[in-house]
């Protein structure tokens, strides 16, 4: 438990459905620096061994409810660097 200023925003974007309901598009998963993007967020702490923990506890596909791929984390962690 850290304060949410110390952390750092997880989003999955909203699904793009047809007027049938039918998924068009899966959300994306991205880091959200300010805190506004539309979507269920999870939140993890500034350093890249918490997002590797996150990974192999698989954390963050509990909390968005859906499998991540590899590459999204590289993503992830490729933002997070460029923020420190």
């Amino acid at each position: 438990m850290k304060p949410k200023k110390e952390l750092i925003r997880i989003v999955k974007a909203p699904d793009i459905k047809d007027e049938n309901g039918e998924v068009l598009q899966k959300g994306e998963v991205s880091l959200d620096t300010t805190g506004k993007k539309p979507g269920r967020g999870a939140y993890v702490c500034h350093s890249l061994e918490c997002l590797q923990k996150a990974q192999k506890a698989r954390r963050l596909e509990r909390a968005f409810a859906c499998k991540i791929p590899d590459e999204v984390y590289s993503q992830l962690e490729e933002g997070m660097k460029s923020l420190e």
